[in-house]
């Protein structure tokens, strides 16, 4: 007969933790032939459970030579191993092994789905392998609803699915009653009458009578190999009603073109198949896989959440700022270095001489960056037509009063000091001029214009809203004529007393709540020169680039630290409220980030748990061809779908907290400065799924590296 397997010389030695050394088998020499069926006894510790993880590829620590098919298993790596478990030999295990979560038919199909064969080819030869062995009626069934008498005829069903050359079953009886015993043993008898080696572990003497051949073990030495000669094969009329266990040759290339041979590969679990898999391990522990998604829910939605804050915030001071700036329109004002500086006139005012140097300063700074951007096709230069003046200054505004009120009003308010301020030209009647206005004077392009003409004293200022502080008794509507009276001073000692009414009310929004005095710039020189003819000076230069780009430069001009002159006072406070932002939307994200490293430890140590309660599966998983690869992917698809499902409910989470967050800023402080953006969510689901596979790669990597022997032993 061809001979299918030998033994020659085969030692095995345990290293123990002292370091001292057991020797479980001394020199086995031994020949199986097909179509044997073999029972190795022995007593508890004689060796026999050693020889068959060495027979069956589980374990390769060993000296000597194990022969299987003209293939020397000494010779084989991890990956040749693997193959040979996967193709040449099914395991049938006392405690069947099956995998509880997964359903009788996805338990036999686990081999096919290992080897890469199609859903349809694996689906058509497990139902018809399950149909061989009597259990047709139970493929939905869990393993927890079946007698164990069926759970091992699922596992032989199992075994024999990659149609494998050798079968070896350990103690494949042993729980089970006399009767369902000799079912089982039929079912092995009939396969070995087949053509198949089936070398039974057991030591129980009654399966050892119906064997073909008995091997005894003891002390890890061969003392006995004797033939059954009573042994009879099964000849029995080929019935179509009956079924019977002739397996048919498994054409793993079978959906693929005959011409294209596949290599060594095409036996390899793929991706999809695996996230399968661990679809179905998921699903199996979904609460806990739930509640673990959850948590780390709250850290993405909370990221998400982060994000839309600072963006919101910015995009708030954003809108601000656009309400009354316009991003072709520069203002230059001169730098000042104390808050005594920004008091004095002298210091702020821009003299003939003084615009003079500053159109050449900014021009010569532009004619070398446009010279150096080789990107640029622009041409620009400063120069008396595309510039405007302005004006602002702090100083003091009192109510229209008597003498005694306002000496009470003073002494109330030591530090009442505000903006003088022209009306910039880039200012807009629809976007800042919310309140009412005075019949008879409108805001239109930058000017205040009248209905009796132009200039005229008494034209009147606009403010800002926080004007009704000054008058707590009149309603908002009665401002509106109402005069005021600006106190200016010098620092050469000249004082101007102003008088007007007030005409309108300006909402600038970040200005609202300070006191800010608008006036167009023409009627101020007009009121500065009937109290002093010469001494007015603008304080501002607004310069009209036409183009957002070199109004950019300019403002990098006017913010390097080496230049005499200052941008607005909105470019500041811009760029303050920007910093202001960014910190704050920086530091909300630190948070949100720390929360999410809290819950990629949640991961892992729920992933490493995984492992350590599956890690019998993962030694079936092992015993069936599984490679380290294999066991990877499948614990890291585990990872991916726990950062899918993890991002999915962040989003989630998010959008119903947003809700509640937007509906309660709107209604107490009337604004929610919330914004998204749709990356967001993207970014938010790849960080989800980064962190959670990331999180994942030690459990992963330590499942792979279970040994299978060891993985089988655990309880």
């Amino acid at each position: 007969m061809e001979k299918k397997l030998s033994l020659i010389g085969v030692n095995k030695t345990y290293k123990l933790d002292n370091r001292e050394t057991f020797q479980a088998l001394y020199d086995i020499n031994v020949e199986f032939e097909k179509g044997e069926l073999v029972s190795i006894v022995g007593e508890s510790g004689s060796g026999k459970s050693t020889l068959m993880n060495l027979i069956g590829g589980l374990d390769s620590d060993f000296s000597g030579q194990i022969i299987a098919d003209g293939e020397d298993l000494k010779n084989l790596n991890e990956k040749g191993l693997d193959k040979y478990r996967k193709n040449k030999v099914g395991f049938v295990f006392q405690s069947f092994n099956l995998i509880s979560h997964l359903s009788i038919l996805d338990n036999v199909t686990l081999a096919l789905t290992l080897s890469n064969v199609s859903e349809k080819e694996k689906v058509k030869k497990a139902t018809e392998m399950l149909r061989k062995v009597g259990l047709h009626s139970q493929l939905k069934k869990k393993p927890s609803q079946l007698s164990g008498g069926q759970k091992q005829r699922v596992a032989i069903a199992r075994a024999l699915i990659n149609d494998p050359e050798i079968i070896i079953a350990d103690e494949p009886t042993g729980a089970l009653d006399s009767q369902t015993s000799m079912q089982i043993l039929d079912i092995l008898k009939e396969i070995a009458d087949d053509g198949k080696l089936v070398i039974m572990v057991t030591h129980s003497e009654k399966v050892a009578s119906v064997s073909s051949r008995v091997v005894e073990i003891a002390d890890g030495k061969i003392v006995n190999d004797h033939i059954n000669k009573d042994y009879k094969k099964n000849v029995k009329e080929v019935d179509d009603d009956e079924p019977t266990l002739v397996i048919p040759k498994i054409d793993l290339d079978a959906d693929k073109p005959k011409k294209k041979k596949i290599g060594k590969e095409r036996q390899n679990l793929s991706l999809i198949s695996a996230i399968r898999l661990s679809f179905h391990n998921m699903w199996a522990s979904r609460v806990k896989n739930f509640l673990m998604a959850f948590g780390v829910a709250i850290g993405i939605g909370s990221l998400i959440l982060m994000m839309s804050f600072s963006s919101g915030i910015n995009d708030f001071i954003d809108n601000t700022m656009k309400s009354y700036s316009n991003p072709k329109i520069v203002t230059v004002s001169k730098k000042t270095n104390s808050m005594a500086d920004a008091l004095q006139y002298d210091k702020l005012k821009f003299t003939d001489t003084d615009i003079e140097e500053l159109k050449a300063d900014i021009n010569s700074f532009l004619q070398e960056e446009l010279k150096a951007d080789i990107n640029s096709f622009l041409q620009f230069e400063v120069n008396d037509d595309n510039i405007d003046f302005g004006f602002s200054l702090m100083t003091m505004v009192l109510p229209e009063a008597t003498v005694t009120d306002r000496d009470d009003f003073e002494k109330e308010n030591p530090k009442n000091i505000y903006y003088l301020y022209s009306i910039p030209p880039y200012y807009s009647e629809s976007n800042v001029i919310k309140g009412t206005m005075s019949q008879e004077t409108t805001y239109k392009d930058g000017k205040i214009e009248r209905e009796d003409g132009y200039p005229k004293n008494g034209g009147g200022f606009m403010f800002t809203k926080a004007i009704y502080k000054l008058f707590p008794n009149e309603s908002s509507d009665n401002i509106i004529g109402k005069k005021v009276q600006i106190n200016l001073r010098l620092p050469d000692g000249t004082s101007f007393t102003f008088i007007d009414k007030i005409c309108g009310i300006m909402d600038t929004s970040v200005m609202s709540d300070f006191l800010v005095a608008y006036i167009d710039y023409k009627y101020l020189e007009a009121l500065f020169n009937e109290k002093a003819e010469g001494m007015f000076a603008p304080t501002n230069i607004y310069i009209h680039t036409g183009s957002k780009s070199i109004t950019d430069k300019i403002n990098d001009y006017l913010s390097d630290p080496k230049s005499k002159y200052a941008g607005s006072l909105e470019d500041s406070l811009a760029g303050m409220f920007s910093s202001m932002s960014s910190t704050v939307g920086t530091s909300l994200t630190v948070i949100s980030c720390i929360s999410l490293l809290v819950s990629a430890m949640m991961i892992l140590v729920v992933l490493y748990m995984s492992v350590t309660e599956r890690t019998k599966e993962i030694g079936v998983l092992k015993s069936i061809g599984a490679r380290r690869k294999d066991i990877k992917r499948i614990f890291t698809s585990e990872s991916f779908l726990v950062g899918v499902l993890s991002g999915l409910m962040g989003i989630i989470f998010n959008l119903l907290l947003t809700l509640i967050i937007w509906l309660v800023l709107k209604f107490t402080i009337g604004l929610a400065p919330l914004s998204y953006r749709w990356w967001y969510f993207l970014v938010a689901m790849g960080v989800s799924i980064v962190i959670s596979m990331l999180s994942g790669l030690y459990p992963a990597s330590k499942a792979a590296k279970l040994d299978p022997v060891e993985s089988l032993r655990r309880e």
